[in-house]
């Protein structure tokens, strides 16, 4: 049975299981952190929430990749998958620190697609910064 477990395309599965089950939970909290619905506001065309969304959907899976790449088992890889969430969910509440001129969630909601754009490119590249420091590359 044990060879079962080992088996690349049973690990495949199952890691592919547990990112998407992970995707889903970390975008729902993301849902509950913005102002505005995701997948409502997608549904009706707004490219700035789809922009913004498909950042931290992409930005979830550079952060997942590299805790796949360097961690052995399943709970490491959701452990420091999980953290590089916090990191991220962090990093997006910096970014509309960071900016008091303009209510960044705002206007993403209100379809802004140059506040789009730019979550999309921060979240991404805070994903790259945190994906190498979990990989350790």
């Amino acid at each position: 049975m044990t060879g079962f477990w080992e088996n690349i395309l049973v690990e495949t599965a199952a890691r592919y299981s547990v990112v998407v089950l992970c995707t889903v939970v970390f975008l729902a909290i993301f849902e509950f952190v913005t102002s505005y619905h995701n997948w409502q506001e997608i549904r009706r065309g707004n490219f700035a929430v789809a922009m913004a969304t498909g950042g931290k959907i992409m930005g979830l899976a550079v952060i997942f990749r590299a805790s796949i790449a360097h961690n052995d088992t399943l709970m490491e890889m959701i452990g420091w998958g999980t953290f590089g969430f916090i990191l991220l969910l962090f990093g997006y509440i910096i970014f509309e620190f960071m900016t008091p001129s303009i209510k960044v969630d705002q206007e993403i909601g209100h379809g802004n697609k140059a506040v789009g754009l730019m979550s999309l490119l921060i979240s991404v590249g805070l994903a790259f910064v945190i994906g190498a420091s979990i990989g350790g590359d």
